[in-house]
């Protein structure tokens, strides 16, 4: 039964929970073994919760904590992992940071209230890097996560622990958030989906640059209809968001089920940027082969971009300011517990001028006018879905990409980090494998708020793949690939 219900998605085990077949305790049993089975391997759940999970689990059994259940986005008693930067009431909160190790808060996050007021029951913490900050997820106060297809590599990062647990099967669902990437690549090196939504598509609830809409916070999940329904259950206006807006009148889940009837017509696809991002040559190659799918069901499919310039620069300057204003003051008071990347980035945001503010902001303006154009010719635009396949587990970052070293450990997110300049949604969805076995994944691009477009787009290309099927699996040890030209 504890295997049935592993293998079950989340939808179809929303679906058995409505009709009574099953019941949420049920899934906390089934998933309380899986972690006691895999999380030994992986490290992607620290933090288990379970005691607090059957108190919810009875209430929802027993009628209450039911005002949401005609809702679109009702979870009705479904495990779910939230990321260690997001707090839970009653529940260890980390940061991944040794300065807060011992910290439980007493009321929990905007957007864990939401989850667990659509029947979401949150079953465990997920390990990230310090401060969600890094493409690899490893902190001082939990360690390392491993990557289940080859326990020598990386899951990426920032939302690592969520992915692996999608990908072993210890969750069903997984909350996330995204600045650079953090809820793309680990979904790209882990083989399930991630979503960076629209900013104010999802409450960022207590963050303390809540006008700026860099970071976003998310859904992860094995599948794509897993994944507008987690969406579901986290969109919609809040009081403690004031970028945030109403739920759209058609729900998420019921978009992607249309999705064959509104195929794309056209699409955008690229790697390189024309030369202006670095690219491993297999990722690329694998990456243009899959993406002709679309051309089965009618699409066209072109190679196309907007002109990049010097957006790298620009996202690096304004994402700095995101360090001062949540790190200086902790960096005057806990300098010695926090990890290089960290000062490094705050640091620098110190010392940018007024001018260099400005010129961020007009170069940031320059390449959204460019995709807006794009995006006037092409339903969407498609890049792979990390620079890189994962790397060395004891990396903090990949020391090179197509041959050219990198200079610091953001040297590889351009590929995600431009939709987050653009404001866009972008949905990482696998597409294969690489020759040594490691997840390879596109990313589906949409203009902004066109959740509902991107959404589609990866339902249509996994529909055609049928990657999903393969999951959940057993954490595979194995050897560290040598670098590209190695």
């Amino acid at each position: 039964m504890s295997e049935e219900l592993i293998r079950l998605s989340a939808t179809e085990a929303a679906a058995k929970l409505k009709a009574r077949e099953i019941t949420p305790l049920d899934l906390i049993d089934a998933a309380e073994a899986r972690i006691a089975a895999m999380d030994g391997a992986v490290n992607a759940l620290p933090t288990l919760c379970l005691n607090r999970a059957r108190d919810h689990a009875r209430a929802l059994m027993a009628g209450k904590r039911r005002e949401a259940e005609n809702e679109a986005g009702w979870l009705g008693g479904i495990p779910v992992a939230i990321k260690d930067l997001a707090e839970v009431a009653g529940v260890r909160t980390t940061y991944g940071s040794p300065i807060f190790a011992d910290y439980v808060p007493r009321e929990s996050h905007p957007l864990v209230e939401r989850i667990e007021r659509k029947g979401g029951i949150v079953i465990a913490k997920s390990n990230t890097p310090e401060f969600g900050a890094g493409g690899s997820t490893f902190n001082e106060v939990f360690g390392r996560t491993r990557n289940p297809w080859n326990t020598s590599l990386t899951c990426g990062g920032s939302t690592g622990g969520g992915a692996v647990a999608l990908a072993t099967g210890q969750v069903w669902l997984a909350h996330g958030s995204d600045h650079g990437g953090s809820l793309r690549r680990p979904a790209t090196y882990c083989s399930v989906v991630g979503l960076r939504p629209s900013p104010g598509r999802v409450s960022r609830g207590t963050a303390d640059d809540l006008y700026s809409p860099l970071s976003v916070q998310g859904p992860m999940a094995r599948n794509i209809p897993d994944l507008a329904l987690f969406l579901d259950a986290m969109a919609g206006w809040d009081l403690a968001d004031p970028l945030t807006w109403e739920a759209p009148a058609r729900p998420y889940a019921a978009a992607v089920v249309a999705a064959e009837a509104e195929a794309p017509k056209r699409i955008a696809f690229t790697a390189r940027f024309g030369g202006a991002i670095s690219m491993d040559r297999e990722t690329e190659a694998i990456c243009a082969r899959e993406v002709r799918r679309f051309e089965a069901p009618g699409a066209v499919v072109e190679e196309a971009y907007p002109e990049i310039g010097d957006l790298n620069e620009a996202f690096l300057v304004l994402r700095s300011q995101h360090f001062v204003v949540d790190r200086e003051k902790m960096l005057q008071e806990h300098r010695d517990k926090i990890k290089p990347d960290i000062i490094w980035q705050t640091e620098r945001g110190l010392k940018e001028t007024a001018s260099r503010l400005a010129w961020a902001e007009h170069e940031r303006r320059r390449f959204f006018i460019n995709m807006r154009d794009l995006f006037k010719r092409y339903d969407v635009l498609i890049t792979p879905g990390a620079a890189t396949p994962a790397f060395d587990v004891m990396l903090r970052a990949p020391e090179s990409i197509g041959g050219k070293k990198l200079e610091n450990y953001m040297g590889g997110s351009l590929i995600n980090a431009f939709a987050t300049l653009a404001g866009c949604p972008a949905v990482a969805v696998p597409c294969g494998f690489d020759q040594y076995g490691r997840p390879v994944g596109l990313h589906i691009v949409a203009p902004p708020r066109q959740d509902a477009r991107a959404l589609q787009v990866a339902a249509l290309f996994e529909k055609m793949t049928g990657l999903d099927r393969l999951l959940p699996i057993t954490p595979r040890p194995g050897a560290v690939p040598p670098a590209e030209g190695g």
